[in-house]
């Protein structure tokens, strides 16, 4: 066998390394029973390895190229033409050619060939790298075809090569090119064929697009072509628009443009009877592959050939869960506020704790969480509480996405039934009975000082927990932690459903009573600022406090903005101001410091792990405000519901039975204030818990990479909670899973989570009406009222926030950690949320104009465009 040259026939999947994507696929097709694939063979990497080894200029300029970022296109576009001039003049070794002159004679002298690259960064389940490098058709005679090899070579640094690299993480210098040489098909159509549909991820459906002449021009997007959906053996939908032009081969070698004339324009490409062949042939690659291909196919004289196929790389994954029945599966993430990818860890950890309020099974999707509501939906007495009572709060575009589920009669009908239990906010209907009960009891007695004790017993608890776990470890620590969640759940919150019912119940008669008699809608918000109890937003306010004690020490604030995160605060000591600095963030980290973002995932760095985190939030305090702020913010909103309660009092007095109205609503408003900001309060005590545990978890992974089951303590968070007890019981673990999961990692990141999604993988999109909004506004939903106009600040991190005093802040999402952002901005957009979700609440507290779930808002806005926000409508205008 050749190092520098390997037939079809000599290829397999193994042989990526030498071949390329595109090559090895052709390979594994030829070996297909019932495919026919064109014959040819491949240049290999070897070859390519040797003309660049024996190209002088070569390693300078790639050296050159590594060190440009993908933003400098002119500087790119300079190395990389320098990079194509010096491979396509190097001479082809004699060896290398007179192998290719081998093959072609025995393949056929007079035949014409196509000559395509095929790099080891191509057509792989995680990029496809698809149009990155370049292809020639109809190529005559050895001559040609070695310098079309040469310029297949070259086309490794097309700028657009390069750039897509550079965007995609792959190293230049680590991507070898093959060259495929394969015998031309002179067809009568062409076209792609998608196993699965690409537009609504559907697996059971797949979609031609065919047109006349070769494919070449459908892959360019050169024609409109003909599209078809096939779903079953059954044509379901055909679009056949009018087709001008198509590409066809000359005789004399190359391709050129043809005007289609007569009946050819609206003709039909493939019968009925080719779409169905075709449909069984992309089944039978599909599932040789084990995944959805996007593949590239032609018919000549009624016979199909493929000429490539390849992974589709763009479809979300689905529930890995076999179930003879269509499931329905919703989004968690994004009513969590947790739209980034999660660890493995993180994804069966966090429902161990959700399992306590659902009886619905919990699967993850591409690093998500996802619940199946597949019971819900089936029930119709369930489906229409739980889709239009429960989720209108939460997402609206779940909601939409649900309510289009139960359009479809017909498909629910193929829904599982049995029992449903997502919708009950506890472990049981006894349980959310005795909660109302007691919230009748809590509410009858108003006393302010039950959430102290509530907390005081939590601190107490606490502390306990931290004791016991020291001496806990190897199995027994897993069965002591999930003993533990079954306790704290308990006492956070079976305990106190009371506490929690409580807010949402007045809140509830306030906001209704408040429209009725006086015509006034979202009153509560105002009564909810500047509540004594509300964890997250003292905790704004804490931070505040520390910005003050940083502003002070000109040393201390240089310090903390360089200080590695292991010595942040030990090596604030032998800084002037440093000791009362370092006392002060000891005391912020001791309340606050097990919360982060995305902290829903245990394996999350916390504050405390990372308190450089906490930087850029205190800087921009200290730019922001002047000493003292946070306990004039406080008293200045606190004077706004003091004076909001005695406005609302006053003008219910003047109506008819207004003073025993007016009692009523002031007992009602004070309920309000005193439990309102305990909604906040079971998520901070849970996240206590979990950062107990998580340091618990990495005293062991310490343990094991003194054994050298694993490499860095990093490697559990790739690993499930039960695989993690089992490797950590056995004392050895296949590394191959987290060597496999950290490049899952990397490609889950850049897929777009979808809010509802099928068994089939079909991606159930909600929309929005658009009645009333203005042209060109981007739509969401209103859960803050007001207005306000400023500079977009778009944030994807918060340790990047860079917030300037009445700025709109736009990001993805936003949970207790972005709080600190909300004293300084003056309005808030997100991608996703609801009217109850923490955005949304704080927003309203904060008295600052909010749109959430407004979709691709980080993308479709740019940061530093003026743009203004419509709480009360939904809408945020771009002005600039």
């Amino acid at each position: 066998m050749s190092v520098y040259v390997l037939k079809f026939s000599e290829i397999d999947k193994s042989s990526a390394p030498m071949t390329g994507g595109k090559g090895a696929n052709l390979g594994e097709l030829s070996r297909i029973d019932g495919i026919r694939v064109p014959d040819g063979f491949c240049v290999t990497t070897a070859a390519y390895q040797k003309i660049i080894d024996q190209t002088p200029d070569f390693p300078s300029l790639l050296q050159r190229l590594s060190l440009v970022k993908p933003e400098s296109r002119d500087k790119i576009a300079d190395i990389c033409g320098k990079i194509r001039g010096a491979i396509e003049n190097a001479p082809i070794d004699n060896e290398i050619a007179g192998q290719v002159a081998r093959l072609i004679s025995e393949m056929g002298e007079n035949e014409a060939y196509a000559v395509r690259s095929s790099a080891t960064a191509e057509d792989l389940p995680t990029a496809s790298f698809a149009g990155q490098q370049d292809t020639y058709l109809n190529i005559l005679g050895k001559e040609n075809i070695l310098k079309y090899i040469s310029k297949c070579w070259a086309s490794l640094f097309t700028d657009r090569a390069a750039v897509y690299r550079m965007q995609n993480g792959f190293d230049h210098s680590n991507v070898r090119l093959s060259v495929v040489v394969q015998k031309m098909v002179f067809p009568d159509t062409a076209g792609i064929m998608f196993t699965a549909d690409p537009i609504t991820s559907n697996r059971k459906t797949t979609s031609i697009d065919a047109g006349f002449g070769l494919g070449e021009a459908l892959v360019s997007g050169f024609v409109d072509p003909d599209t078809y959906k096939v779903t079953e053996d059954k044509i379901i939908n055909k679009k056949i628009p009018i087709k001008k032009m198509a590409i066809y081969a000359l005789p004399e070698g190359g391709t050129r443009e043809r005007r289609l004339e007569g009946n050819m324009r609206e003709r039909q490409v493939l019968t009925d009877l080719q779409i169905l062949e075709l449909e069984k042939i992309g089944g039978r690659i599909k599932a040789h592959f084990g995944c959805p291909q996007d593949i590239e196919w032609c018919c000549l004289e009624d016979r199909f050939y493929i000429v490539q196929s390849r992974p589709i790389t763009t479809l979300y994954p689905i529930p890995d869960v076999n179930y003879e029945k269509n499931h329905v599966y919703m989004s968690l993430s994004h009513q969590q506020m947790m739209t980034d990818v999660m660890t493995p860890l993180g994804l069966s950890f966090f429902p161990i704790w959700l399992r306590k309020l659902s009886n619905d099974p919990m699967v993850s999707a591409g690093g998500r969480m996802y619940v199946d509501v597949s019971f819900e939906l089936a029930s119709p007495v369930s489906s229409k509480v739980f889709v239009n009572a429960g989720m209108g709060s939460v997402d609206k575009l779940i909601q939409n996405a649900l309510k289009k589920v139960l359009a479809r009669k017909e498909y629910l009908k193929t829904l599982p039934r049995g029992k449903t239990g997502f919708g009950l906010s506890g472990g049981s209907l006894g349980d959310m009975l005795r909660g109302f009960r007691d919230a009748l009891r809590i509410e009858k007695r108003n006393d302010p000082a039950l959430m102290d004790r509530i907390m005081t017993k939590q601190d107490a608890l606490l502390k306990a927990l931290k004791e016991d776990i020291k001496g806990v470890s190897g199995a027994e620590l897993f069965d002591f932690i999930l003993k533990d969640m079954d306790e704290s759940y308990k006492s956070i919150v079976l305990d106190n459903y009371g506490a929690g019912a409580v807010p949402v119940l007045v809140s509830a008669w306030i906001d209704k009573n408040m429209k009725k008699w006086l015509g006034e809608s979202g009153a509560a918000d105002t009564l909810s600022q500047s509540v004594a109890n509300n964890v997250t937003t003292l905790m704004g306010y804490a931070l505040m406090d520390l910005a003050d004690t940083v502003r002070k020490y000109p040393a201390v604030r240089e310090y903390i903005q360089q200080a590695g995160d292991r010595t942040f605060i030990s090596g604030l000591s032998k800084i002037k101001g440093g000791k009362e600095t370092a006392a002060a963030f000891t005391r912020f980290l001791n309340k606050y410091g097990a919360r982060c973002p995305g902290e829903i995932d245990i394996m999350r760095p916390r504050w405390a792990d990372r308190p450089s985190m906490l930087v850029s939030i205190i800087m921009n305090n200290i730019r922001n405000f002047e000493p003292g702020a946070g306990a004039r913010l406080f008293e200045e909103k606190l004077q706004r519901a003091r004076e909001k309660t005695d406005d609302l009092i006053a003008r219910i007095e003047q109506l008819p039975g207004g003073k025993a109205k007016a009692e009523k609503a002031r007992k009602k408003i004070s309920v309000y204030r005193n439990f309102v900001g305990f909604r906040e309060y079971p998520k901070y005590a849970m996240m206590r818990h979990f950062y107990v545990y998580k340091q618990a978890l990495e005293a062991e992974a310490a343990k094991l990479v003194k054994k050298g089951v694993i490499k860095n303590t990093d490697d559990i968070a790739l690993l499930s909670f039960e695989e993690l007890r089992d490797a950590v019981t056995a004392g050895k673990l296949d590394y191959g899973i987290i060597v496999k999961r950290k490049a899952d990692q990397e490609t889950f990141k850049k897929l777009t989570p979808p809010r509802v999604m099928t068994s089939d993988g079909e991606i159930i999109n909600g929309e929005y009406d658009t009645g009333g909004v203005p042209n060109g506004a981007l739509i969401g939903v209103p859960v803050s009222g007001g207005a306000a106009e400023g500079t977009a600040r778009v944030v994807n991190k918060l340790e990047d926030a860079d917030i300037r005093e009445d700025d709109i802040l736009v990001t993805a999402f936003t949970d207790p950690s972005w709080t600190p952002l909300f004293i300084s901005i003056s309005g808030l957009v997100t991608e996703v949320g609801g009217m109850m979700t923490h955005g949304a609440v704080v927003a309203r507290e904060y008295g600052l104009p909010a749109v959430v779930s407004v979709e691709g808002a980080t993308k479709r806005i740019r940061d530093g465009q003026k743009i203004r926000v419509n709480g009360t409508k939904g809408f945020v205008e771009i002005l600039d």
